[in-house]
């Protein structure tokens, strides 16, 4: 698709049966909104280590890519629980040495979350912790129960009390009630009366426990620190510590580690692994290793794909950083191209920066990228990022290209179209907001304001992964729903009708 001078110009959009697109409906919900797919949560934990809630500190922080909202961690010294959450980032809550000093014990799990059900409130801080019949008990949950509604308006008509809107703690109430004698049992007992995704990190006064939903689409590590052994969302939490990896936990999976060392059951039934494909898009750190693979390999090689699939006749390949940079590398290296930072981020800008007035809001894609014109005026460049959410940061980013002189924009994206929401533990917009949802290639690219525009195929995104015969050949197939519509794990409330406002409370829907 080739075009002349398209500048960005959202009122130009095509119209569709529907009748002319409302542009408005595609702008952030807040002035800085990155227009991304926000992480899930991240999970560490560690068992049999002097200063654990140090190296939990440490564990989280490399995780912290994974959920910015808030983090926590609880440990246990031989006789007590110590807990300490809060709102915002690892660096902050934990700057302190006294909050740390005063975890005491040689165990100690911790979470970073962004919310995907529940509210962004300290009430929903996790770890959760609870006193039970059997000891204390404290769970870290990186994912979504797709049941939670059903299941929690069943335990409050049971006379269940919640103190959060987590979906997390429907299963801390499923094992206070479970029959059996021990929390491992009553955990395994717990986790058959779910529907979802997750991966877990439980701590009780006898052991670390570790677990995989059958579908393995969470992912979790085991490693080995000296004589403890750790559990972490990825492989950069282990490497942080110098801890050595042993391996993935697997789909299905639970693992309990105590004095005796470390014991694994399989008390699911085995099901064909669908591991996130997000994961190695674009929710992984680069330098971790995700179920084998390289995840910076993996994004290397879609750009290289998208080369083969989709070539620019342009003079410089641009990455939009910091997520499109090793595609870039990949579609550079394959096409022959120069490649050029002609996008330069600011690094000291989080999701908690301050909000400005309502007069200084149109700068706020400016406070995180802006364009580099010595590299760029003069040039005909093609853009290469991860993915395409609503298209708004995008749409700023190609302006902002063009006005710095650039004689033709192009863009390759190193993800299929994003056209439905992700249930399964990752923060994406309704479906409506999802620019792919609603309309052609073609029309992204004249909403973004590009001179052509590709997407990466299904088939070269897992040829990226190593399925050299594309994605219907692909052993292990991976969870790819926010591409495809094809969803593996039943959406239990969404499906059956259950809606949040049956319950007497406000519960955020998923």
């Amino acid at each position: 698709m080739k075009r002349t001078d398209r500048r960005s110009n959202p009122s130009s959009l095509a119209t569709n049966e529907q009748g002319p697109t409302d542009v408005t409906r595609f702008l952030p919900r807040h002035p800085f909104d990155d227009d991304r797919l926000h992480e899930e949560c991240g999970v560490f934990g560690i068992f049999g280590a002097e200063d654990a809630a140090a190296h939990t500190v440490l564990g989280l922080h490399a995780l912290q890519h994974r959920g910015q909202e808030s983090a926590g961690i609880v440990s246990f010294d031989g006789s007590q629980f110590h807990v300490h959450r809060s709102l915002g980032l690892v660096s902050e809550i934990f700057s302190n040495s006294a909050n740390v000093g005063a975890l005491t014990g040689r165990s100690a799990i911790g979470h970073n979350r962004y919310a995907t059900t529940g509210g962004t409130l300290l009430r929903n801080v996790q770890p959760i912790f609870v006193e039970t019949d059997q000891g204390g008990l404290a769970v870290a949950h990186n994912g979504n129960l797709t049941n939670a509604n059903q299941v929690r308006d069943r335990l409050v008509r049971k006379g269940a009390i919640f103190q959060s809107t987590s979906d997390t703690e429907t299963i801390v109430h499923l094992v206070a009630l479970s029959a059996h004698a021990t929390i491992p049992d009553r955990l395994i007992d717990a986790l058959k009366q779910v529907v979802g995704a997750y991966s877990l990190v439980a701590l009780t006064n006898e052991a670390m426990i570790g677990v995989r939903d059958a579908l393995g689409v969470r992912p979790l590590v085991l490693g080995r620190l000296g004589d403890a052994f750790v559990l972490a969302s990825e492989t950069c939490a282990l490497d942080i510590m110098g801890a050595t990896f042993v391996r993935d936990v697997e789909p299905g999976e639970l693992i309990v580690i105590d004095a005796n060392g470390l014991t694994s059951y399989h008390p699911f039934p085995p099901r064909r692994s669908r591991f996130c494909i997000f994961e190695y898009i674009y929710f992984s750190r680069p330098d971790s290793r995700v179920e084998g693979l390289s995840a910076y390999t993996v994004r290397r090689r879609t750009g290289a794909e998208l080369a083969k699939e989709s070539p620019a006749d342009v003079d410089v390949v641009v990455p939009v950083p910091d997520s499109g940079t090793p595609a870039a590398l990949g579609f550079a290296e394959q096409s022959g191209l120069p490649l050029t930072f002609g996008i330069i981020r600011n690094h000291y800008v989080g999701r908690t920066f301050i909000e400005p007035g309502q007069n200084i809001r149109h700068f706020g894609v400016k406070l995180k990228h802006n364009a580099n014109r010595v590299e760029l005026s003069g040039k005909r460049v093609v853009l290469i990022d991860d993915s395409i959410v609503r298209g708004t940061t995008s749409t700023k980013i190609v302006s902002m290209v063009r006005d710095c002189g650039a004689r033709e924009v192009h863009m390759r994206i190193a993800s299929p179209p994003n056209t439905h929401s992700c249930f399964y533990g990752v923060d994406t917009p309704s479906r409506d907001e999802l620019l792919a949802s609603r309309f052609s290639v073609d029309e992204i690219a004249e909403f973004l304001g590009v001179d052509s525009l590709a997407f990466i195929t299904a088939d070269g995104l897992y040829r990226a992964t190593g399925c050299e015969e594309g994605r219907n050949a692909a052993k292990p197939q991976y969870c790819d729903a926010c591409l495809t519509g094809h969803y593996p794990i039943s959406l239990v409330d969404r499906d059956g009708g259950y809606e949040a406002n049956q319950l007497s409370f406000h519960y955020e829907s998923l």
